[in-house]
């Protein structure tokens, strides 16, 4: 999997702490509230941001297995200092084979995020069946949704957000990714399984002063829509042009559809 820089995941890093929904991490924190440590287990950890984000919602004795196959990626979140009582293991794992493996051992939670929507219908099958096995609880963040809306708006936004969410299902090395249907398609898996889900929404805010995440995004989201053929090269430069001046004139503001959801086994455990 990854293929996603260090520099990008320290970008978006803050905007995913802003945006995390505050229902569903009260759902989590409750989840937890009883027990003096618990062992979570960190799906596609990247840098760790996962763990920066909800350690103090969680008790104070924390074990973190960081799960990911880009080892850079891990080194980097293994160098986060940590407060004494939380112990942090990164475990390098290929999660489209060997997701098994990763949830084997001692685990009280199972977290993930921006996973969701670059996984197949197949594998979250897989997950949803590997995790409900274990009765274990899921706090699933930050999938996004495919819904994106831009102030000031452009005729051609409908046609560069069609091109990335196209481009969001193609295979992002665990099958054909569920893209923008992930969340629903995570939900409806668990529920099968006799899951009880808390959801909320968790999108992206950009205002601004948002210049460098606003820019990385029209960038990558024009190259995105010409490589699926939803709009012409001219187009999309067209477009990013139009774009680039309102976000470098601070008149640019851009909302990024996403999805927070925790699901837990009904019943104890």
């Amino acid at each position: 999997m990854s293929g996603f820089s260090a520099s990008w995941l320290a970008l978006r890093e803050r905007y995913d702490v802003q945006a995390r929904n505050k229902s569903v991490l009260d759902a989590v924190a409750a989840f937890a509230s009883a027990r003096s440590s618990i062992a979570i287990t960190d799906l596609a950890s990247g840098t760790g941001s996962t763990p920066r984000a909800i350690a103090t919602l969680l008790p104070n004795r924390q074990v973190w297995r960081l799960v990911d196959n880009d080892l850079g990626l891990l080194a980097r979140a293994g160098a986060w200092n940590a407060p004494a009582a939380i112990q942090l293991m990164t475990v390098p794992v290929d999660l489209a084979r060997d997701l098994e493996l990763a949830l084997d051992g001692q685990v009280d939670l199972v977290t993930a995020s921006a996973l969701l929507d670059l996984v197949s219908d197949a594998w979250l099958e897989r997950l949803a069946i590997e995790i409900a096995a274990r009765r274990l609880p899921l706090y699933a963040a930050l999938t996004y949704d495919g819904a994106v809306s831009f102030d000031p708006a452009d005729p051609l936004d409908d046609g560069i957000i069609a091109g990335v969410n196209r481009h969001q299902t193609r295979d992002k090395g665990f099958g054909p990714a569920l893209g923008p249907g992930a969340a629903a398609t995570a939900i409806r898996r668990f529920e099968i399984v006799n899951y009880r889900i808390i959801q909320g929404r968790s999108d992206w805010t950009l205002g601004g002063k948002d210049t460098e995440i606003q820019t990385e995004l029209v960038a990558g989201w024009a190259g995105a829509a010409c490589d699926t053929g939803t709009i012409s090269i001219d187009e999309a430069a067209r477009w990013l042009a139009s774009r680039r001046n309102a976000i470098q004139t601070g008149k640019s503001s851009i909302r990024v559809g996403h999805v927070d959801f925790f699901a837990t086994p009904i019943g104890t455990r």
